[in-house]
């Protein structure tokens, strides 16, 4: 699995000798904790992963065998209770972030926490002060921080490379939402999900515009539904999808510059799946959003409009998504050295901040006036 995210890629981040290895529950057996949170871990020098932490039996101890994890377990208030474990990292459905969270800071341990947060913002809230009370290191995995092209747009924009920024724009367009042999998942109901393509991509996207600007000072915005029905995988009964398939907002961030979001899994794209868009006075940079596999930065100026690549790290053109390892690593490390690097880490006030950016959209969708034209 360690191959499938990269990490012969990256160079492997430095050890602290003295230091002990940190020793991390998983808590969460589904995809991503197998292609990211176990790999990424085990991928630092420093780092084990000991026991993950499931709700079926038989599937948890078949991705821990695979991926060499020795222990299971289908008890995480026993997994954070364990006086051996330093650190857990959560991949489950958004519905269980908040209680498993707020278990593992009871128990003084440092945690990583899948996006988004919770599931509203009370539930954000309690976790970032059960998070601060507990002088533990608490972090969300927001991936698009650790692309390469990202990086270097927020660098170049400090350095007032395109001029005063007036205008941001995120987008990302699927056609997953819409595909006919899919079956019901968690992202499809309320009561699990919270939200649909507006939590699991709208989550990415509002940090990554606070990551780049600084914070989002007001937001509106509207939702859409595509009415349709899925068979559950366990029963064959045919369930609505409850959640929306298209997002969009116009925000205003504190310095001034106004954005749009758009984030959609019930439409194609038009060439670039995902990406953020800065204009300035002087020029525009325009970085592709994903997991790593594709990494690229551009820059487009009015003297000369074309789009022109800007030269990145080689790592960022190896097509695999590279992302998942850096993130990884960087929560160990942070454990290890008892601070984030706030350069790049998002912090659980960070996830608060984008869940207050979420409900604004559900908050306004179902009151945005709209004008009637003669």
């Amino acid at each position: 699995m360690c191959a499938n995210i990269g990490l012969a890629s990256d160079d492997p981040p430095p050890r602290f000798d003295g230091m002990k290895t940190l020793r991390v529950g998983v808590i969460g057996a589904g995809a991503f904790a197998e292609t990211c949170h176990v790999p990424g871990l085990q991928s630092h020098p420093q780092a084990e992963v000991v026991v993950l932490c499931g709700r079926d039996e038989s599937r948890t101890r078949a991705v821990a065998q695979r991926l060499g994890v020795p222990e299971t377990s289908l008890d995480y208030e026993g997994l954070c209770a364990r006086p051996d474990i330093d650190a857990v990292t959560i991949a489950t459905p958004n519905a269980l972030h908040a209680r498993q969270a707020l278990a593992a800071f009871a128990a003084g341990k440092h945690v990583f926490c899948e996006k988004p947060l919770g599931m509203n913002v009370a539930e954000a809230a309690s976790m970032l002060r059960a998070a601060e009370q507990s002088q533990k290191i608490h972090q969300v995995a927001f991936t698009y921080r650790y692309l390469y092209g990202v990086q270097e747009l927020r660098r170049r924009l400090l350095n007032g490379e395109i001029g005063d920024p007036y205008y941001v724009s995120v987008h990302f367009d699927s056609w997953d939402g819409m595909n006919p042999e899919a079956t019901i998942g968690f992202r499809d109901q309320l009561a699990v999900a919270g939200g649909g393509v507006l939590y699991d991509v709208g989550s990415h996207l509002f940090d990554i515009v606070g990551f780049v600007l600084g914070p989002i000072e007001a937001v509106t915005g509207s939702t859409v539904l595509v009415p349709r029905e899925r068979p559950d995988p366990s029963t064959g009964r045919l369930t609505p999808v409850e959640t929306d398939d298209i997002a969009s907002a116009s925000f205003l961030c504190r310095n001034g510059v106004r954005g749009q979001l758009f984030a959609s899994r019930a439409t194609p794209d038009s060439g670039e799946k995902s990406y953020i868009k800065v204009v300035g006075q002087r020029g525009a940079l325009k970085a592709s959003l994903s997991r790593g596999a594709v990494d690229v930065l551009k820059v487009s100026r009015p003297t000369r409009p074309a789009w022109e690549v800007v030269p990145l790290p080689e790592e960022a053109s190896d097509g695999r998504p590279h992302c998942l390892a850096r993130m990884m690593r960087s929560f160990v490390e942070a454990c290890l050295q008892g601070r984030l690097n706030r350069e790049v880490d998002a912090s659980f006030m960070d996830g608060y901040a984008v869940q207050q950016a979420l409900s604004a959209v559900l908050d306004t969708a179902p009151r945005q006036p709209w004008i009637h034209l003669k």
